[in-house]
This record gives C-alpha cells, structure tokens and sequence, in this order.
C-alpha cells in the first residue's frame, strides 16, 4: 500500500478508467502522483512501449517517458504512490507476471508504492483491485471504487 495507506479516491479512478478504456483492447498503464503523503493526487497515464499483440497481455512503459515522468514529479513535489494498469483477458488479479515485474528477486522494485489493476471487457471497465506490499508479498488492499453504468456513445 501507499506510504500513507491512502487509497485513491473515486473521482480519480475515473481519469484512470477513461484513459484505460480509451487504449483498449490493449493493456493501459500510468502512475498515480501524490503532493507528500496528504496532498493532492494526479494521474499520469504513460504509453504501453509493448506492441500488439504483447500489448494485450502485459505493459512496459517506456523508459525515456519513465524517466520523464519522474523528473516532472520531483520538480512538482510529488512521489509515485500508486502504478496502474489494465487486464484485457481476465479478472483484477495480481498475476504472476504482475509479481515478477514489481518484485523481481523477492524485493519491491518502487518500496511504498501500490499497484492498481483494472479488468476491461469489451472496452470497459468492470472491476478494479489495489495492491500493496506487506514485507513478503503483494496483497489486496481496501478499495472504493465501482463501475459505472454508462450508455453507448450513441445514445443521447
């Protein structure tokens, strides 16, 4: 879980599934920013550096926008408290795939920062779980959060 064990709130998950529906049927990916462990959040989508069709099944980001991403939040005063992504094919789970890229060896490679996983189905998202480390491994954290029901785009 985050430093603060702050989830995110509602209204910022729905800057994260606008951005994850939007990138769909490929895996989406970002980070949420925090100002100190009390301070506003600010959600960063990041571009998935895999291409189609291991875009459908794992993210990457891109390690010169990573970079970037990290200087511009330093210059702000905000830490990455929380890193996103959706599951195109399955539930919110934490995979294995998911473990071994966070914790390589055993170890966190971002100590302190959560990682959320949405599941999309046909474009939308449908589930959503936070993850946190607990000194061995990553586990579900408390979560609000729910779909919304939306129309199609077509009707007014």
């Amino acid at each position: 879980m985050t430093e603060d064990r702050t989830p995110p709130g509602p209204e910022l998950l729905d800057d994260v599934v606008r951005h994850l529906e939007s990138v769909w049927p490929l895996e989406g990916c970002g980070v949420l920013l925090r100002a100190g462990s009390a301070g506003p959040w600010r959600c960063r989508p990041l571009r998935n550096a895999l291409d189609a069709p291991a875009a459908r099944t794992a993210y990457a980001f891109a390690l010169p926008e990573w970079l970037g991403v990290l200087a511009e939040a330093d210059r702000r005063g905000e830490r990455v408290a929380c890193v996103f992504h959706s599951h195109v094919v399955g539930g919110p789970d934490f995979s294995a795939e998911d473990r071994h890229q966070a914790a390589p060896g055993g170890q966190p490679l971002l100590p302190g920062v959560s990682y959320l996983v949405l599941a999309l189905q046909d474009g939308r998202a449908l589930a959503a779980a936070l993850f946190g480390w607990d000194g061995h491994d990553f586990r579900r954290a408390p979560l609000l959060w729910r779909p919304v029901a939306r129309q199609p785009a077509e009707i007014p």
